[in-house]
């Protein structure tokens, strides 16, 4: 018997009601210009204002989400399978916004963690229990949360040095600044690789969230603010980043063809030369 709309209904409500409270909202409040993140404390890894966009296309995609769990394929995944983690999520966002916009950073970056932990559990039910069915799968499920969890992790990064940082502003790059400017470039281009190369199909919507913010740094830490080791450091692990994005593409785009095409590899028995075979 197919599931009625009705089914879980508690459940598809509270998840409407915190998403136009505490997601809808930032849709404008994250894009705009002179926003809480263009307008915080300044840091040698702040990224460049336009790197927020991410989130609003985020959110977009989770208005798509709301309304998914009214149809079977979405309340399989959404309700059934995501359940009330998704309200937690929302409302822990909420908080962390609210922090980082009060400029409360040691506070915000301990709620960034929990933000990371929440969309973290999320990530690893929609990936490993709910392989994507269909376009809707992809775009209203799978794709959000690959984004959500990439950047959730460049954002862990950025508030820790909100937090924990000099301010950019008021006193210049240090030896230790640069250090740990430099640790956490390259642990971003190293998460942008992991997403690209973790499984056989990757997850290059997360991989692209990471290589867009190391571009992002790149373009706003220029060396007349910060100096050349970080601005030229910026450069070269945006560059890596992007390169495992491309390879991580092409790799799948491979397979998607041969899958389709049902091509066979040379290496395939039946494709053996036939000379000396007597």
């Amino acid at each position: 018997m197919a599931d009625s709309w009705k089914d879980g209904i508690l459940l598809k409500l509270t998840n409407i009601i915190v998403y136009l409270l505490f997601l809808g909202s930032n849709i404008y409040t994250v894009a705009q210009p002179g926003g809480p993140y263009s307008a915080g404390k300044e840091t040698y890894l702040t990224p460049a204002p336009w790197s927020f966009a991410i989130w609003s296309l985020i959110h977009l995609l989770l208005l798509g989400t709301v309304v998914y769990q009214f149809f079977p394929g979405g309340k399989a995944v959404v309700v059934d399978g995501i359940g009330w983690r998704f309200p937690l999520l929302a409302a822990l966002n909420a908080v962390y916004v609210t922090l980082w916009a009060d400029a409360h950073y040691v506070f915000a970056f301990i709620l960034s963690l929990f933000v990371s932990s929440a969309v973290t559990h999320i990530y690893y039910i929609v990936k490993k229990y709910h392989e994507p069915a269909s376009v809707a799968d992809e775009l209203f499920v799978h794709l959000p949360f690959s984004l959500y969890h990439g950047w959730t992790t460049v954002l862990v990064v950025l508030t820790a040095f909100q937090a924990f940082g000099v301010d950019a502003l008021a006193h210049k790059a240090g030896v230790w600044t640069k250090i740990f400017v430099f640790l956490a470039l390259f642990f971003l281009e190293g998460t942008a690789a992991t997403y690209a190369f973790a499984s056989p199909e990757g997850d290059l919507p997360a991989s692209v969230a990471v290589a867009w913010s190391l571009w992002a740094i790149f373009a706003h830490q220029s060396v007349s603010s910060s100096g050349k080791f970080i601005h030229y450091s910026a450069l070269a692990f945006s560059v890596l980043a992007l390169t495992w994005v491309v390879k991580g593409a092409w790799g799948v785009g491979a397979r998607v063809a041969r899958a389709r095409g049902g091509g066979v590899s040379l290496e395939d028995p039946e494709r053996a030369p036939l000379v000396g075979s007597g």
